[in-house]
């Protein structure tokens, strides 16, 4: 493997008349681009920085995310990207953190942060430094297991964590991503979930091929495939949320989809139902990934030709990553029996920073210790089962919130599901759900009452179900439970 750089370097060396990145106003070849990110390197050099000094990026999504990745891989440095939709203070709690060097990004977000850092505000400050540098470069010498990024954990126990990854763990993933999404070099990439997050891992494929990648600002459902089908989009990443309000939206037209060869969803599981709702509507265009921040996108695998077959799996292991399902006592569980998913390989991170505590908790003789829990079939395929943390202990019994969410996720008015346990003086802890009904088919607590008759052991039913507008979720989309149990009390007073 070499480095994210010299990847870039050799797209702009190989296509340098193509389109390397556009948005709704601006459009750069792979030679213009590549010249703004030398520049950039080239005036982190002049300000005096060194090698594994630390960028913070604060904006919304934007092409400067991209070009920034480059611009920091050839000057050896480290990016931080921060979640624009975070509160000030979570932002502030990681620029202190990570020790930044400077901040760069739109000044209404970096404004709004107490802290005493140097800052490059984006648009004219940041274009006139691009003006002042123009033809300029700056090369460090980088190797393939130097720090290329920390990339703060979401954060929902406690403080977020920084989880430190190199350019070989960005590599391996981009490799992985290219393989599972049947890239080649005509694809067109779009970005329109986080550049700070998963979006920005096929920023990567892209340098390895070559390809034209475009950012949009937003996603609205039917504005969106708009823009797919007018920009010929090949290639993207969605976070199961997105497919949901795509697929369910009122308006949808497969038709806009005729470009697209793979969706990547990954972030958060989705329902058997929903998906193969997706793929009914949309066609066999989807791909599934499962992993961590820890060990980005690719644990699991599951290409388009399997997915449909297989719709309660998240595939079979990477190919970065060697995978064990264990038990509380570290042991090998046999195929078939649920344990805990640990991974290790080039894909797995260099470990958390500034917290020796939770690297060594976390990463034990190697091994990412996820703590997802899942099992593995006779064909090799990987399914999970739920959050180590999340599983309900009812009269000394493990309940999995997910397989009784599955179930709710039948009924056709469903349009997307939480189940936690709360605190019972009997049991120890009994089953609640929230569900959310999507307005195409009436949905009642009696209904889901016996579709969980039907379909789940007595011990596993809902004590209560609540139907509710809408489900609280993190800026990645992921449900937070936390809040679930919180709202819980507040409605049990």
């Amino acid at each position: 493997m070499e480095t994210l750089g010299q990847l870039a370097l050799k797209s702009a060396d190989a296509y340098p008349g193509k389109i390397a990145v556009k948005d709704a106003s601006r459009s750069f070849t792979y030679r213009e681009f590549i010249g703004r990110a030398k520049a950039l390197a080239a005036y982190f050099n002049d300000l005096g920085f060194k090698k594994g000094d630390r960028i913070g990026i604060l904006m919304s999504n934007r092409l400067e995310h991209i070009e920034l990745d480059i611009a920091v891989a050839l000057a050896g440095m480290v990016k931080v990207p921060l979640n624009y939709r975070l509160h000030p203070k979570e932002h502030q709690y990681m620029i202190d953190d990570a020790g930044l060097s400077i901040l760069i990004g739109e000044q209404l977000l970096i404004d709004a942060v107490e802290m005493e850092v140097p800052v490059l505000y984006i648009d004219q400050p940041y274009e006139t430094v691009l003006e002042q540098f123009e033809g300029k470069s700056f090369f460090e010498k980088v190797a393939e297991d130097d720090l290329f990024a920390i990339m703060y954990t979401s954060g929902t126990t406690g403080n977020p964590k920084g989880v430190m990854l190199s350019h070989r763990n960005m590599i391996a993933g981009a490799l992985s991503l290219a393989q599972v999404c049947e890239v080649d070099y005509e694809d067109i990439v779009g970005h329109v979930a986080p550049l700070t997050h998963g979006s920005n891992f096929l920023s990567h494929v892209s340098w390895l091929y070559g390809l034209t990648q475009i950012v949009y600002s937003k996603f609205e459902p039917e504005e969106f495939l708009d823009h797919l089908a007018a920009d010929k989009v090949s290639i993207l990443f969605l976070v199961p949320t997105m497919v949901n309000l795509m697929i369910q939206h009122p308006s949808f037209d497969a038709s806009k989809l005729a470009t697209v060869k793979s969706i990547n969803m990954a972030g958060s599981p989705i329902a058997a139902s929903k998906l193969q709702e997706a793929l009914e509507k949309a066609g066999n265009i989807f791909v599934e990934t499962y992993g961590q921040v820890e060990a980005p996108m690719c644990i699991t695998m599951m290409p388009r030709n399997e997915i449909r077959h297989r719709l309660d799996s998240c595939g079979r292991i990477g190919v970065f990553v060697d995978v064990k399902i264990v038990d509380d006592e570290n042991k090998e569980v046999p195929h078939g029996e649920v344990g805990e998913i640990i991974a290790k390989g080039s894909l797995v991170m260099k470990g958390y920073w500034n917290n020796k505590k939770a690297t060594n908790e976390t990463l034990r003789d190697g091994w990412l210790h996820t703590g997802d829990l899942g099992w593995r079939d006779e064909q090799g395929f990987v399914h999970i089962v739920d959050r180590k943390k999340d599983v309900i202990i009812s009269g000394g019994v493990n309940i999995y919130p997910r397989e009784v969410e599955e179930v709710l996720n039948l009924h056709k008015g469903v349009k997307e599901t939480c189940v936690i346990g709360v605190p019972d003086d009997k049991w120890g802890e009994c089953v609640v759900a929230f569900v959310v009904p999507n307005g195409k088919e009436d949905v009642t607590v009696e209904q889901l009452i016996g579709l969980c008759k039907d379909n789940l052991a007595s011990f596993k039913k809902p004590k209560e179900i609540f139907l509710v507008e809408e489900l609280p979720k993190s800026s990645y989309g992921k449900i937070l439970k936390r809040e679930m149990k919180q709202q819980h009390v507040e409605v049990s007073k």
